[in-house]
């Protein structure tokens, strides 16, 4: 299986780029991100992972033929809505990955993709973000590939993986001892960093009839 990997530089990516070198049926990884892998910090097999380095996401033109012959997306990109206007967080979120995800359907019409969203998505409500991811899941979901959504709750890093922003570093490192309990007692709502990998790969592998994934989907998959 040949897997492209957006995001692979955040919390989330760092741990499905873990499992997907961890993984004996994963025969190439390229990860495609704004910048480059801290290599010395994987401490596994790299003979699998290609990296591409792009000023703008938003424009893939420069490596488009490179991304034809993936079985798989791993798509882990994404921002905080905290801060942030509606049209910037958009631009983001749902333009950048539509635009990703139009590239690769049409050069992998059989793809497998799947989109870390999060718990509580929808096109309902009053929550901004809540709405601009519901509205990339329902637009990724009508593509011509195999369309997944995953939309964990809160999720433990678990092999050295870590937020960029020095204050998430600092409230996970603080809260550790509480998260290891909230994994273990209420899955519903959290999982880890290693199970969402599993899952991604679980789905790659299978694409099951369910398109949309909830935390408890999530944990179970990647058990």
């Amino acid at each position: 299986m040949k897997v492209i990997l957006f995001g692979a530089t955040g919390m989330v990516g760092q741990g499905v780029l873990r499992e997907c070198l961890l993984a004996p049926d994963v025969t190439e990884v390229l990860a495609v991100g704004r910048s480059s892998l801290q290599r010395a910090s994987l401490q596994l097999d790299e003979g699998k992972l290609r990296e591409r380095v792009l000023p703008d996401l938003a424009d893939l033109s420069p490596i488009a033929d490179e991304l034809a012959g993936f079985d798989a997306c791993f798509f882990c990109l994404g921002v905080s809505s905290v801060g942030m206007s509606e049209a910037d967080y958009r631009r983001i979120t749902y333009d950048l990955t539509l635009s990703a995800a139009r590239l690769l359907a049409a050069k992998n019409p059989g793809m497998t993709f799947t989109y870390v969203s999060g718990q509580g998505t929808t096109t309902q409500g009053r929550s901004m973000w809540a709405k601009v991811k519901g509205k990339t899941e329902d637009d990724l979901l009508a593509l011509p590939f195999h369309a997944y959504m995953f939309r964990p709750g809160f999720i433990r890093p678990m092999h050295g993986e870590g937020p960029k922003s020095r204050v998430y570093r600092w409230a996970y490192t603080v809260t550790g001892p509480l998260t290891t309990l909230l994994v273990r007692f209420a899955p519903g709502y959290a999982t880890t960093t290693e199970k969402l990998g599993r899952a991604m790969l679980a789905v790659a592998r299978s694409q099951p009839e369910k398109h949309v994934l909830e935390n408890p989907d999530i944990s179970e998959l990647g058990a």
